[in-house]
């Protein structure tokens, strides 16, 4: 989409979209249609739809246009300096289709620091419709969130950890062993666009839920294969399926994968977010994760995110 011209822009987008989107303009404060707005669900580019925020990351910051502390993980939101106006800004563009948004500033009041100022021409809204949270354990959370996070439908996919008994564990004390925390994903996903049974199919095809406590070279408690249900029907849905695939025998050996109640995620170091992403060069990431992702892809081509 960088590559419409200005004519074809013009034909999407009314007055005001095109010119904030694509000039780079401004929207008067305090008459956004976003400015006050307070309904779940997921904010999007105007230009090219991509999704940007959800509704838990939007606070009232009184500086008179939309803000948020953080944007929805996967390189969604580009920064680049900008020294328009006489000032020293960062401004804050749409990854997919570079339509400008708003700037980036270091005052947000939240725990993030950061306060995205975003002007509501530049955003839709999509309403909350049931979306649904799963959390799965299936060895080291680096290859797993890169995994899920590429799906269509998955609206994020973090890395931490649960099951255990510490409250908020450090990276180091998990890999102990004695927190008894396994390393996870936490996937929060809408259920219009891909369904529980499809994610749990992927679970299983992505690890080796026949191991006890260990993925390849990882060994330890916190790599256990694990499906920590959210409620009931995820339950029924997680037992029926293991049945299923212990009858068929898929696995050569039966499926050890642990279906335990969530209770508790914490969200592990910033470093571990995006982890594959941004270190794809590691030795870890080309020899482990590089080799799943690949079979992944090629299997699950179609339901990648473009």
């Amino acid at each position: 989409m960088k590559n419409m011209t200005d004519k074809e822009w013009k034909e999407i987008l009314n007055e005001e979209q095109y010119y904030i989107l694509r000039e780079k303009g401004t929207e008067r404060p305090y008459t956004g249609e976003f400015y006050l707005h307070k309904e779940k669900g997921v904010y999007k580019c105007a230009g090219c739809g991509s999704e940007l925020f959800t509704d838990d990351m939007k606070f009232e910051s009184d500086c008179g246009w939309p803000s948020f502390d953080r944007e929805i993980e996967g390189g969604k939101i580009k920064q680049t300096i900008d020294k328009s106006h006489g000032m020293m800004r960062t401004e804050i563009t749409c990854a997919n289709c570079g339509g400008h948004l708003g700037h980036i500033f270091d005052d947000g009041p939240t725990q993030t620091g950061q306060r995205y100022c975003v002007n509501s021409a530049s955003l839709t809204f999509e309403p909350a419709h049931a979306m649904d949270t799963i959390t799965l354990g299936a060895g080291c959370f680096w290859c797993v969130e890169a995994a899920f996070d590429k799906l269509k439908g998955v609206i994020s996919a973090e890395s931490g950890y649960s099951g255990g008994v510490v409250k908020n564990p450090t990276y180091r004390e998990v890999c102990t062993g004695t927190t008894e925390h396994a390393e996870v994903v936490h996937i929060v996903f809408d259920p219009k666009i891909i369904s529980l049974e499809k994610i749990l199919e992927i679970f299983f095809t992505i690890h080796n839920p026949t191991t006890l406590n260990r993925q390849g070279g990882d060994v330890g408690t916190q790599y256990r294969s694990a499906i920590f249900y959210h409620n009931d029907t995820q339950k029924e849905l997680a037992t029926k399926i293991i049945a299923k695939l212990n009858a068929e025998k898929v696995f050569p050996d039966p499926i050890v994968t642990e279906v335990t109640p969530f209770s508790n995620f914490y969200k592990a170091e910033n470093y571990h977010q995006e982890y594959y992403e941004l270190n794809q060069q590691e030795p870890y990431c080309q020899f482990v994760v590089k080799p799943k992702l690949d079979k992944f892809y090629k299997v699950y081509g179609d339901l990648l995110k473009k």
